[in-house]
C-alpha cells in the first residue's frame, strides 16, 4: 500500500468510537496482565505526519496500562553521544525486558525518513538502513518479542487546520514549532520516503499498519486495534483461575469470593 491508496474520508461516529475504545482499553489491560504472568515482551512503533494524532492514540493506550510494565519512549534528534555510535544503539538501550511493553513515539525509522529528507544521513547510509532495520526487527521477533508498527497519515489541509487549533490553544501551543511549518515545504519528499519505507520494511516478521488519520477517532481505533491484535497473537489473555490455596486462606480470614 502507498499513501495515495488511503481513503482519508473514513470516519467514526462518537457512539461507535466510545464503545470501541472502551473495548480496546479493556483488552489492553488483559494483554498486560497476561504479559506479566507469562513473561512476554512487546515493542510498539508509532510513526506519522506532524499533528496526525500519535499523541492522542498513545495517551488512550497508556492511560490504562500499569506503568511498572509499560514505558513510552519519545524519540527526538540523536544527541552527540548517540551520533558517535551506530544509529540503532540508542534503541537497543530502550528495548523492553521480559514482562514489559515499550512504545516508541517515533523510532529507528528516523534514519529513512527525517534523516534521509533533511540530509542528516548520506544516501549510502539511509539506503543501507532498510536491510539493517529489517535484520534488527527480525532478530527481535525471532527472540520472542512481539512488534507492532503503525503509521498515521493526514493530508496537507487537515494538518494546517490542526496547526491552527494548536496555535490558538494555550495548553497545546507548545507542540507547534517553526520546524513543523518548514517540513511542509518538503511534503512531497516525505511522501516518497514514507512510500519507500513501507515497501521496503513491511516484512513477514513486522508488517506496517498504514492508517488514514484525517478523522482522529477513526485513526485511534484503527491504530489501537492493530496494536492489540499484534500483542495478543498466540497469547492467552483470559484471566487466570483462582488459586485454591489463596481462596482457602481468604475463607479462613473471613472473606468471600462471589
Amino acid at each position: 500500500m502507498r499513501l495515495s491508496d488511503l481513503d482519508l474520508s473514513q470516519k467514526l461516529d462518537d457512539e461507535t468510537y466510545e464503545a470501541k475504545l472502551s473495548e480496546l482499553q479493556s483488552r489492553f489491560k488483559a494483554i498486560q496482565q497476561a504479559y506479566l504472568r507469562s513473561g512476554e515482551s512487546a515493542a510498539v512503533v508509532f510513526e506519522g505526519w506532524d499533528a496526525a494524532g500519535k499523541g492522542g492514540a498513545i495517551r488512550r493506550m497508556a492511560s490504562v496500562m500499569d506503568p511498572r510494565g509499560f514505558r513510552v519512549w519519545p524519540i527526538g534528534a540523536p544527541s552527540e553521544t548517540d551520533k558517535a555510535r551506530h544509529y540503532l544503539a540508542r534503541f537497543f538501550d530502550r528495548l523492553p525486558a521480559s514482562r514489559q511493553i515499550a512504545l516508541f513515539d517515533r523510532s529507528w525509522y528516523g534514519r529513512v525518513l527525517v534523516e534521509r529528507v533533511e540530509g542528516f544521513a548520506s544516501e549510502a547510509e539511509w539506503t543501507r538502513a532498510y536491510d539493517e532495520i529489517n535484520a534488527f526487527e527480525a532478530m527481535l521477533v525471532q527472540s520472542g518479542m512481539r512488534l507492532a508498527k503503525v503509521f498515521l497519515y493526514i493530508d496537507k489541509d487537515e494538518q494546517l487546520r490542526r496547526f491552527e487549533k494548536r496555535l490558538k490553544d494555550p495548553v497545546k501551543r507548545w507542540k507547534l514549532s517553526y520546524e513543523d511549518f518548514r517540513n511542509r515545504d518538503k511534503w512531497d519528499e516525505y511522501e516518497v520516503a514514507v512510500d519507500d519505507m513501507i515497501a521496503k520494511t513491511s516484512t513477514n516478521e513486522a508488517d506496517w499498519c498504514l492508517v488514514p488519520a484525517n478523522d482522529k477517532k477513526f485513526a485511534r481505533i484503527a491504530a489501537l486495534g492493530h496494536i492489540a491484535d499484534s500483542l495478543a497473537t498466540d497469547v492467552d489473555i483470559s484471566p487466570p483461575p483462582v488459586d485454591p490455596d489463596l481462596l482457602d486462606r481468604l475463607k479462613r480470614e473471613g472473606g468471600t469470593v462471589a
